[in-house]
């Protein structure tokens, strides 16, 4: 069994499904409204535990009605929520999404108490190989917690998987304690200066990015596929094709699925079409955590 542990943001989604995203000062009317478990962090967990990961998940959640929903909800996909804080003072977060009539959205994020996930709050123990092998994280949480958290696992020989998202800038601290890190071309911009356009541009933000010590990369280029950049293996493994109905959480499944893969044993490029094929049953579906695939979905899927 795979033994996953991921640290980031829970927050609860207010989803408007829209013809079309409004313009700057617009008002569009006639959008259905769904309110749906999400948050960078609590989505890859609870996709990495319905592909079969044994999952730990650590967040700060506000002593607040969505608080207690999320916990409910993580201990019902059978994660492991006994080192989630939860923070007397500041609610738990929101994001208002919305979703057009191709799936594209637009997301503003409210963090509340995950902007307050401090390093005192994640005990050192969890950070024992005797637990976990991988850790996954995202930048939903403040930086430096990430960065405790990176050197912390790494120092103990956890892997750390990095999905960088929202975009930002990154120490080279940061960079040198990840074994795996998951931009996509935005955020793979952000961090190395190089505009992704094509093959030949991922391959040279992918050596960037390795040259300040990340061990392996993977830049993802949305239904084009994703990019590797390894010792073992470089290249692209192309997507699969789906009309998408909503992409909310398309990165977040690809990354949990990409953890419980290779928790698995898996060789990287085998782990992308594991996790290609776990994103694009995704964003056939409405909704963050609710979009997540199960195994027996991704067994069914054609190649």
């Amino acid at each position: 069994m795979s033994r996953i542990l991921v640290i980031g943001s829970s927050n609860t989604d207010m989803v408007i499904k829209t013809e079309k995203l409004p313009a700057p000062g617009e008002t569009i009317l006639g959008g259905t409204f769904l309110m749906n478990p999400g948050g960078k962090g609590a989505n890859q967990a609870v996709a990495a535990a319905r592909l079969g990961g044994k999952v730990t998940f650590i967040t700060k959640r506000g002593n607040d009605l969505f608080g207690n929903q999320a916990v409910g909800l993580l201990m019902r996909e059978g994660i492991h929520t006994q080192y989630i804080v939860k923070d007397m003072e500041l609610p738990s977060g929101v994001a208002l999404i919305t979703v057009d009539s191709t799936g594209e959205n637009s997301i503003v994020v409210a963090p509340g108490s995950n902007g307050n996930l401090l390093q005192e709050d994640i005990p050192t123990a969890v950070f024992e190989t005797t637990k976990y092998e991988i850790l996954l994280l995202q930048l939903e949480i403040p930086i430096n917690t990430v960065e405790y958290s990176a050197v912390a696992a790494s120092e103990k020989g956890i892997k750390v998987i990095l999905n960088p998202a929202p975009a930002r800038k990154l120490s080279d601290n940061l960079l040198m304690h990840t074994w795996l890190i998951t931009p996509n071309e935005t955020e793979a911009e952000i961090i190395t200066g190089v505009k992704i356009t094509d093959i030949p541009s991922a391959e040279k933000a992918a050596e960037i990015i390795m040259k300040r010590g990340v061990k392996n990369v993977i830049i993802t280029l949305g239904e084009a596929g994703a990019y590797i950049k390894s010792e073992n293996f470089t290249g692209l493994i192309p997507g699969i094709k789906v009309i998408p109905v909503d992409t909310t959480a398309a990165g977040d499944v690809f990354n949990g699925a990409l953890a419980v893969a290779l928790s698995e044993g898996k060789v990287l490029n085998e782990a992308v079409v594991f996790a290609n094929k776990a994103a694009s049953i995704s964003v056939t579906c409405m909704g963050a955590q609710a979009s997540a695939p199960y195994r027996n979905e991704i067994q069914l899927q054609t190649p």
